[in-house]
Order: structure tokens, then sequence, then C-alpha cells
């Protein structure tokens, strides 16, 4: 099957032909019909997070925002069949730790994201296999459309999480989102269907303007004004009720801190890149006489998907609107070089394999 990998950091994505998988008992096989391509996936291209274990090795196959069909299912597992529509939460939980057994799988203590790992290539490719396939996988609504659904494995529901569960978001809050890649504006979209007020700031109009047609209330094009988190506290009437660095840089994470009024919350999901390596000096003096908090935010568990689809079939939630391009496999390199510049607008999504 054709497949793309990670054959030398920086250097583009082969796409070659490697064996088709075979599913251990625990697993199914996926036929991909649609994956999103994340600056994470950057990130492993790039080979960052060496600093916390998680760099992916050459020879790895990446994609981690999949949907597609059942083709295969191993002896032992009992609730999939071949046929059946699925996403796959990028973070391949064990299901048996004490936080998968409470309902928070997304920081399983054996987690295995896939894509990053060569025990669980990803999907970039015409199949992947999946671990603990029972406990994973998670039914697409029938009506759904793959590429529509593709962020779901990543981004949307990051976004969501973040919003709804780290951050505890109550309609009329004032929510700030630093940076409009497809985990922003998921975030701009979500905060919006949930009776928010988001304050959407990158540097690139051609974002904000995505942004904007996405329920923000206000932009800040940080390129162009003097003082990124004066402005969003202006545009937020003394400071926002929520801010959320969906980037990780330095200087995003310190404006969505300084960007919060009194008793704030500040959520972090963008990870850091070489230039951080995990550390970001923060302004706890101010944090502690704001009381604000802060708070990380990693992927969402599997059993909040429910939740999340009927929103979708109500109409409140569209992640539909999130996807920019539609893409071949052999369009990935070029899409991933263009992320060293911030140029893919929305959530670019592999369809053709």
């Amino acid at each position: 099957m054709r497949a793309a990998v990670l054959e030398a950091y920086g250097e583009p994505l082969a796409i070659r032909d490697v064996d088709y998988p075979e599913p251990e008992p625990d697993q199914v096989i996926v036929e991909t019909r649609a994956c999103g391509v994340c600056r994470s996936d950057w990130h492993a291209w790039r080979g960052d997070w060496g600093w916390i274990g998680a760099q992916a090795p050459e020879g790895q196959i990446l994609g981690h925002e999949p949907a597609g069909v059942v083709a295969e299912v191993g002896a032992d597992v009992e609730t999939l069949s071949a046929g059946d529509r699925v996403t796959v939460p990028f973070h391949l939980a064990d299901g048996t730790c004490p936080h998968c057994r409470a309902g928070r799988a997304n920081v399983c203590e054996t987690v295995l994201p896939l894509g990053f790992t060569g025990i669980a290539p990803g999907a970039f490719a015409e199949a992947f296999p999946v671990r603990e396939a029972d406990f994973n996988c998670v039914r697409l609504p029938d009506a759904v459309d793959f590429a529509e659904m593709a962020g779901l494995g990543c981004r949307f529901v990051t976004a969501y999480h973040a919003l709804a569960d780290r951050a505890d978001l109550r309609a009329g809050d004032a929510v700030a989102v630093h940076g409009c890649g497809g985990v922003g504006l998921s975030a701009v979209h979500v905060a919006a269907a949930l009776g928010a007020h988001p304050i959407a700031v990158d540097v690139r109009e051609e974002k904000l303007e995505r942004a904007r047609d996405l329920g923000a209330v206000e932009t800040v094009n940080a390129a162009a004004v003097e003082t990124v988190h004066a402005e969003v506290k202006a545009a937020a009437g003394g400071g926002a009720d929520v801010s959320i660095d969906a980037l990780g840089v330095a200087e995003t994470c310190r404006n969505s801190i300084r960007s919060l009024g009194r008793r704030g919350t500040h959520v972090q999901i963008g990870l850091t890149s070489g230039e951080e390596q995990g550390e970001v000096s923060i302004p706890v003096d101010a944090m502690t006489m704001q009381e604000i908090d802060v708070r990380g935010s990693f992927g969402m568990p599997p059993v909040r998907y429910e939740e999340l689809f009927r929103l979708i079939e109500r109409g409140t939630l569209d992640p539909g609107r999130i996807v920019g391009e539609r893409l071949s496999l052999d369009d990935l390199p070029e899409t991933l070089a263009a992320m060293d510049d911030y140029e893919t607008v929305g959530i670019p999504v592999v369809t053709e394999f």
C-alpha cells in the first residue's frame, strides 16, 4: 500500500509502497478515507519533541487525524465489524489504567500517540492499525463526511475539551484565541457555538478573516499592534475570561496569560518547538496577584465524543467549516513545508491515497 514515510528530519516525506498491516488480536485495520494534516505532523517532520520523549523515529508513517472504515478485525475484538465507519483519537490508550477507568483516557499511563511511534504507524497511508480497538475506535454517524470528521482525531476535539472541560467555559465569556491555525480556528468556532465571545489573534489577515467567518467577535493582528495583550484586554472590556495558546511559542503563551482579567483561565494547547524545548517563562507575580489559573489540555477522552456528535447533529457545531484544502497523499511534502511559514489556512485534509 502507499504511505508517507519520514525518512529524514526536514526532508520531503517519501511517498512509497509499504507492507499492508496485519491485525494483532486486540487490533482492527482501518482503511483511511481522510486524514488531517496537523502542525503536530510538522513538529514530527522537523524532529521536535525529543525533550519529552516523543520524537518520531525516522522511518515513521505519520498522520494522526484519521477517519475511515474498518477493513479487518483481530481475533479478540468484540464490538467492531468490517465496514464500520470510525474515527480514532490520536492518543491511543490501553483502556485499563486508572485514568482510562476514570474516563480520562487522553492521559493514559501507557498512551501511544498515533503516527509518532513505530508501534503505532499513522494514517498517512491507505490503512493503519488501531490498538485496543474496542476502546479506542469511535463510530461515526452514518451521515457525516469523512473529510469533515478528520479533525476529530486531534484539533477539533482538543479545542472542545480545552474549552468545555478544562476551562469550564460559560456563555458570555470573553475567549482570546492566540494562533489561528487548525486548532485555533476550531477553538473560535467551538467558543462561538457555546455562546462565548471569541477574540482571535494571529499575524495573518486571511486567518483572521476565517476566524471572523467562524464567529470571532473581534480580531487582533499581532503583526500590526504594539502590545497584543493590551489590544485583547481592550476588546474584552478589561480582560478575557479564558485565553488559549493554540500555537506553543513563548510569545503566544505569555500574551495569552497577560490577556486575562482577574481570576481568568489560561489553557495551554500548543506544544513547543525546538526554540523553547518545553520551557517558557511566564508572568508568575501577575498570575498570583490576579488569581489566574493555568491549565494544560491534551486531546479528549473517547467517552466525550457522543456529546460532540449530538451537537454536530443539532447543527450547533460544524467541523466541516474548519476544513481547508483537500489533498492527495502526493501533496503532503509541499503542505508540510508550507507550515514553516504558517501558510496553511484551516485544516488541510488528505482524501486521496
